[in-house]
């Protein structure tokens, strides 16, 4: 990983910061606590959290969710320019989301050793085949997004 210019770390320091809001709020109606965000031009036009059990709707991961609400106020489905915070490495379904929104930076917390598709299992997001890739950088408030989770199932399996 490449080093980055401090303000651009806190930056996204501050991004990861709303989504792991955004994971509280999911773990707060039962969800798997995921957060993401989706920022265009320094602006916040897009946020969501898990709610595949909320809505019944196994598509309604966080970052499908602020992909959505982030074209609803972009009134555009291609969000060129924008980065996408989230809290977990995505997943394939939405690293496929990721591509076809034409994102241009993806900046997750914590690895998904079982189902990432942003280098962990595989790389969807920088696919020599596919005719987008993301910028990917990983590890970004890591310990607290990780927390989040382990928390989360420890207090799942009790």
């Amino acid at each position: 990983m490449t080093a980055m210019p401090t303000s651009t770390a806190r930056g996204d320091l501050r991004w990861m910061q709303m989504a792991i809001a955004q994971a509280h709020e999911a773990e707060r109606i039962g969800e798997v606590p995921v957060g993401a965000i989706v920022v265009v031009d320094n602006e916040a036009v897009g946020l969501g959290h898990n709610r595949c059990i909320a809505n019944h709707d196994p598509t309604a991961h966080a970052e499908i969710e602020a992909i959505r609400y982030a074209c609803l106020a972009t009134s555009n489905y291609r969000l060129s320019g924008a980065t996408l915070y989230v809290t977990l490495e995505p997943c394939a379904m939405c690293a496929g989301a990721i591509v076809h929104s034409r994102i241009t930076r993806v900046v997750f917390g914590t690895t998904d050793p079982r189902a990432g598709a942003a280098g962990s299992v595989m790389n969807v997001l920088q696919h020599a085949e596919l005719n987008h890739r993301a910028d990917v950088m990983g590890g970004v408030a890591q310990e607290d997004c990780a927390r989040l989770l382990k928390d989360f199932f420890k207090r799942r399996r009790r």
